[in-house]
């Protein structure tokens, strides 16, 4: 769970940036005070009520290793304190950096309210208002349910302070701009929590939000077009990856041939089936995530894989 910093790796260039926008400002005009500003409004409100939920610190301790919070918020390196930010995500955009999640009153997030930490989720929003940049995966965390959402609140309300402060973005113009996430907003987010599918059995459900919402594995596990949105192919893998290597396909074109146990064995150890090891950041995925899932989290989660459509590898 990232709340500053994003998985985003675009790839497009300046001039096209502002040609896209240039493109669709009519469009936006007559959606704001319509569509837009209604479900803003009504957003708003759901969050308010929600608000006044109670959660558990263990349960939040559970979701915040199925999500992965662990990995993006904390240095690696031994003797790092958790949550306390620091972690550097190389981008085309620039380097943006993990900030400190714990509930230290001036450094993190201890002055923040439920509501707060609850609009960052669902709508990629500041207490003061500012956008996110997309490189938090708030595209996926706004699919996240209210009762989960209040209980990774409670997680990190547990947490031990850390006065370390945040480390700024290193972003090149015009990126730095927050206001123009508004504009990427507009065109790559669609607020709003799981709605599961009740043609669908519940386990199928259950591993649909695991991987769609709370673990965000399309984050990294779908193609994105030049603007860093991410593209219809869902979970067909990337050419370039955070660690700069390909990012493999999860779809049945990619998992095909492999065994259930298979998977699973991946999912807990890293080990493949020809006897290879996970490496960079999936490694360590493994070893703060999927590995802690409990039992019956890790057979949804293999078997929505399963159902997913066969989508062609990049550059095929």
């Amino acid at each position: 769970m990232r709340i500053d910093a994003t998985k985003v790796r675009p790839q497009g260039r300046t001039f096209s940036f502002f040609g896209r926008v240039a493109t669709v400002l009519p469009t936006i005009r007559r959606t704001i005070a319509s569509g837009v500003l209604a479900a803003g409004l009504a957003g708003a409100g759901a969050i308010s009520t929600a608000a006044a939920q109670s959660g558990d610190a263990a349960r939040g301790e559970y979701l915040a290793k199925a999500g992965g919070c662990l990995g993006c918020h904390t240095e690696p390196r031994q003797g790092a304190t958790p949550y306390a930010g620091g972690r550097e995500l190389k981008t085309p955009f620039g380097t943006f950096y993990g900030p400190n999640i714990t509930p230290h009153p001036a450094q993190g997030l201890g002055r923040w309210t439920e509501a707060d930490f609850r609009r960052a989720m669902r709508e990629g929003v500041r207490p003061d208002g500012a956008h996110y940049f997309p490189a938090f995966p708030y595209t996926s965390f706004t699919k996240i349910t209210d009762s989960d959402a209040g209980h990774l609140w409670a997680y990190l309300k547990s947490l031990p302070p850390s006065d370390r402060p945040s480390r700024p973005h290193d972003l090149s113009f015009p990126f730095n701009i927050r206001l123009l996430v508004w504009f990427w907003k507009f065109m790559n987010f669609t607020p709003g929590p799981f709605r599961p599918d009740a043609s669908k059995p519940a386990a199928i459900n259950r591993g649909a939000y695991l991987v769609e919402a709370l673990g965000h594995c399309g984050e990294c596990h779908t193609p994105r077009d030049f603007l860093g949105g991410l593209k219809s192919t869902a979970l067909a893998g990337a050419a370039v990856g955070p660690g700069g290597g390909k990012i493999p396909n999860l779809t049945p074109t990619g998992l095909g041939q492999w065994a259930d146990a298979d998977l699973k064995e991946f999912l807990t150890s890293g080990m493949t089936p020809e006897g290879d090891v996970a490496g960079g950041e999936m490694a360590e995925v493994i070893r703060n995530s999927t590995s802690q899932l409990v039992t019956d989290d890790m057979a949804a989660l293999v078997a929505y894989l399963r159902t997913v459509p066969p989508q062609p590898a990049p550059g095929r």
